[in-house]
C-alpha cells in the first residue's frame, strides 16, 4: 500500500516561510499526481496546490499564487512545498495527497492516498 509522511511543518512569524516534504513509498510515484491540501480546525479541507505525474503542469489555489510553490522530485519519491510570505490565515494542518488518475486535481475526491498531516502555524 502507498505510505506518504510529511514533514517540515512549524511555528513561524507572517511574513515568514517553511519547506514542507512529503515522502511517498512504492514504485509508482512517478505516476500520480500530487497535491497538498489544508485544514484548519472547524474548517472545510482546502486544496493548496497539485503537480502533474511529470511535474509540467501545476496548480494553485488563487490564495496561495505568487507565494507557494510546489515541486517533486520523482527520483526521491518526494514532493515539496515552498511556503513563502506566509500569514495567519495560512495556519492549519497541511495534507499530502496522491491521485492514480485526476479528473479534477483541485478535488480531494479525486485523491487515493493521503498523509496523516504536517501543522503549520503562523503567528507573531
Amino acid at each position: 500500500q502507498v505510505q506518504l509522511v510529511e514533514s517540515g511543518g512549524g511555528l513561524v512569524q507572517p511574513g515568514g516561510s517553511l519547506t514542507l516534504s512529503c515522502a511517498v513509498s512504492g514504485r509508482t510515484f512517478s505516476t500520480y499526481t500530487m497535491g497538498w491540501f489544508r485544514q484548519a480546525p472547524g474548517k472545510e479541507r482546502e486544496f493548496v496546490t497539485g503537480i502533474s505525474a511529470s511535474g509540467s503542469v501545476t496548480y494553485y489555489a488563487d490564495s496561495v499564487k505568487g507565494r507557494f510553490t510546489i515541486s517533486r522530485d520523482n527520483a526521491k519519491n518526494t514532493v515539496y512545498l515552498q511556503l513563502n510570505g506566509l500569514k495567519p490565515e495560512d495556519t492549519g494542518i497541511y495534507l499530502c495527497a496522491a491521485a492514480r488518475s485526476t479528473y479534477r486535481a483541485t478535488l480531494a475526491a479525486s485523491y487515493n492516498y493521503w498523509g496523516q498531516g504536517t501543522q503549520v502555524t503562523v503567528s507573531s
